[in-house]
């Protein structure tokens, strides 16, 4: 995964109008007026929330951007005035000479044209919107966005501190909200809300020694403009540890206790089935986050023949090899590499299937032990957009994963994945509105898709790679097995109203037969809709274009070329992205 999109995206509260007067005088171009109103939008999106800002752009001032009051900004909405200005947009949109238009501005004419129209269409199902989760919620992410919180001026400084004092009033927002959906039947379960109170009180647990005031007074030590004397550091981490006892964690507390006097308002733990407007909530989430517009029965329907395949191709394997699942318990941890000479060698091994990339620089850190068991294997964190970095890879190392699933995390993550991925389209020179409004589909559907080219590239690393190729293949095999059956899981329970007996029983077809492990699943993908989706749809999507171009060009079909295009075209909705493939 990559982050920090789910908090921006929760951030990113659509903002008044940016006045939608057309620019008058026949020497304007049309290009030039379309792109004055991509840059007016991205200049109001940007400056909804301080994070989102700060995230996106490392000097908001070049670009002739004010920076607004500190703000988390809020987790409420009005569900009509979104409506009303989304169909602005799409208004505004449709009104420019679309055949005037540069192929770039075609693109993202279409792009922003069709993220509209389904916004749009949410209306007033957005109370069905979960800003928090054990996991991927906002109080989890949270922590490590203000760790990460790159300091290049003493404004930032200042304006980290004051955005410490302003997690209360968002967290407010929340719990207003969640209050509002406990009103309307449409709260969490009680295991779900057990298990963010966890995450909580993990985070505050030890308020003399939280991790955040450590990694800022190392943030300090590294600061040159100017560089901070001792004492000027002391009085900082002083105010700074302050802040963290008499706003950070009263404020998690607030939302801790506050999510608690809620307790037994919610449903039993059921999918989006159960809701009213779930359904149409959750085929929202699919075009939304998913970037596609296809009819579930037919996402079942390729879910099934794909879930089919890799079946049969590893009733094949084993076949010819029966030792081979015996060879794939040696074959998983042969690699001894460390994950920076994992990242190291990926760059070498792609070289064939993927365009070059020239002096890419990144970082890779660890998660801080108090958060290790909420966070995800690896995740990367993307660079503002007009400096480029840095690139973070953050590594869990909390010993859950075989060297075989770390470099293939690793390629997720990094080369030929999410780094790679972001940093490719950076240099394409994008217009700016394209790294706020993109698809969480191809972004993680690529990552998925490249990661099935990682575990080709472990194999080549082995003593023996030839043996090696079939047992690595096996181990993709069965991951794309189990990433198709939580997809096909995901539709079950928050489209077709499957509960946790339905679940189980679909899993024991597939001999997980655990009850803890089918109930850890099923509570999972109750919590998180639509997300296997995002990784293993998407990844099906790049898999059937690659085999629409085969088919096609036949003998003139060049795979990095394939690569190279789609990565130029860069993260849109997958009709966007066929259109201008074909």
């Amino acid at each position: 995964m990559s982050i920090p999109k789910r908090i921006l995206a929760l951030c990113l509260v659509f903002a008044a109008g940016i006045g939608m007067g057309s620019l008058s005088g026949h020497f304007i171009s049309e290009n030039s007026r379309f792109e004055t109103f991509t840059e007016k939008l991205f200049q109001s999106e940007v400056t909804s929330s301080t994070l989102t800002l700060h995230y996106t752009l490392t000097h908001p001032e070049k670009k002739g951007i004010k920076k607004p009051e500190v703000t988390l900004g809020t987790a409420l909405s009005d569900p009509d005035k979104t409506t009303s200005l989304c169909q602005e947009y799409e208004n505004k949109l449709k009104s420019f000479a679309y055949s005037k238009l540069s192929h770039e501005n075609q693109l993202t004419c279409d792009m922003l044209l069709l993220y509209f129209h389904t916004r749009a269409a949410l209306g007033k199902n957005s109370i069905l919107d979960e800003p928090l989760g054990p996991s991927l919620g906002v109080q989890a992410q949270l922590p490590v966005l203000l760790a990460e919180y790159s300091f290049h001026s003493r404004e930032d400084i200042s304006d980290y501190l004051k955005l410490l004092g302003t997690i209360k009033p968002y967290f407010q927002s929340i719990l207003k909200l969640e209050k509002q959906k406990s009103q309307a039947g449409l709260f969490m379960s009680d295991t779900t809300l057990d298990r963010i109170l966890k995450q909580c009180r993990s985070f505050i647990a030890e308020p003399d020694s939280n991790y955040i005031d450590n990694i800022f007074a190392q943030k300090l030590k590294t600061f040159s403009t100017p560089v901070l004397s001792t004492q000027d550091q002391q009085k900082l981490c002083t105010y700074h540890h302050k802040l963290i006892l008499t706003e950070v964690i009263p404020a998690y507390q607030e939302l801790a206790d506050g999510l608690e006097q809620l307790r037994g308002t919610g449903k039993s733990s059921r999918g989006l089935a159960f809701f009213d407007g779930g359904r149409e909530y959750y085929l929202y989430l699919l075009r939304s986050q998913t970037g596609t517009y296809v009819p579930v029965k037919r996402i079942e329907q390729r879910l099934s023949a794909q879930l089919l395949s890799d079946y049969e191709q590893i009733r094949s394997l084993l076949k010819k090899d029966p030792q081979l699942l015996s060879d794939l318990s040696a074959y998983s941890n042969e690699l001894t590499l460390t994950p920076t000479q994992m990242l190291e060698k990926l760059p070498k091994l792609m070289a064939k299937d993927f365009p070059q990339l020239e002096k890419v620089t990144y970082e890779l850190r660890s998660v801080h032990p108090s958060i290790k068991s909420f966070l995800s294997p690896a995740f990367y964190l993307t660079p503002p957009i007009d400096t480029q970095n840095p690139n973070i890879i953050y590594i869990n190392d909390s010993g859950r994963t075989t060297s075989l699933e770390l470099f293939g995390t690793l390629a997720h993550e990094g080369f030929p994945g999410h780094l790679y991925q972001t940093v490719f389209f950076g240099r394409t020179s994008p217009s700016d509105i394209r790294y706020l409004v993109t698809s969480s589909g191809y972004v993680e559907g690529w990552a998925t898709y490249v990661e099935s080219y990682g575990y080709e590239y472990a194999a080549a690393l082995m003593k023996d790679s030839a043996a090696a190729g079939n047992a690595v293949r096996l181990a993709w095999l069965n991951r794309s097995m189990n990433l198709c059956i939580y997809s096909l899981i995901d539709i079950g329970i928050h489209y077709r109203g499957w509960d946790s007996a339905r679940t189980a029983a679909f899993l024991k077809a597939f001999g997980i037969t655990s009850a803890s492990t089918a109930g850890e699943i099923y509570q999972y993908i109750v919590e998180t809709p639509g997300n296997y989706l995002k990784y293993y749809w998407g990844y099906l999507n790049f898999l059937d274009l690659k085999t629409a171009c085969q088919k096609k060009l036949g003998n003139d079909f060049n795979l990095k070329d394939f690569h190279r295009k789609i990565l130029e075209i860069g993260p849109v909705q997958f009709p966007v992205l066929e259109k201008y493939m074909k």
